[in-house]
């Protein structure tokens, strides 16, 4: 991530195995960090995990008035980008580079839908777990209806 003050350039580096033994049990979905909680980790309404990209995170929106209405929000693409809030237990600074390095998280509070984010990299999307469920079982008819004319094609050409 790059910051800017007075002209000069920062930037912000996150290790790869920065959150390796951080303290995730309780982590709370939040809009801009503050406010409502509209899922959890500790009642398995959020999934909180790191990936090759940063973080990978699932929220069921389903639970309350609140959260449906950020569902809609974030599906009306109101709310396009992502946060998070942690402390840090480890990291370096290099001066020549202005570079800091976060080495390693001590804990991760929080995942957040924000108006305006501290890293443009980032997005949010809603989707439907039972559309996502639906196309993948409409796929599978259509592959084995697929099957089923290839075989009855081959059986009326042996036949001619």
């Amino acid at each position: 991530m790059l910051y800017e003050i007075d002209g000069i350039k920062y930037f912000e580096v996150i290790d790869r195995h920065a959150l390796d033994g951080a303290d995730t049990s309780d982590i709370i979905f939040q809009f801009d960090h503050e406010g409502k909680v509209y899922a959890r980790k500790s009642n398995n309404t959020l999934i909180v995990e790191p990936d090759n990209h940063g973080l990978f995170i699932c929220a069921d929106l389903s639970k309350s008035e609140a959260s449906k209405q950020m569902y809609e929000e974030i599906s009306n693409e109101l709310v396009t980008r992502m946060s998070w809030a942690f402390t840090v237990a480890e990291e370096d600074y290099n001066r020549e580079t202005r570079t800091r390095t976060i080495k390693k998280v001590k804990k991760v509070y929080d995942v957040s839908a924000v108006s305006i984010p501290a890293n443009d990299d980032t997005e949010i999307s809603a989707r439907s777990y039972a559309k996502g469920v639906f196309d993948i079982e409409k796929q599978e008819l259509l592959e084995r209806r697929k099957k089923q004319l290839k075989l009855k094609l081959k059986l009326e050409l042996e036949d001619f």
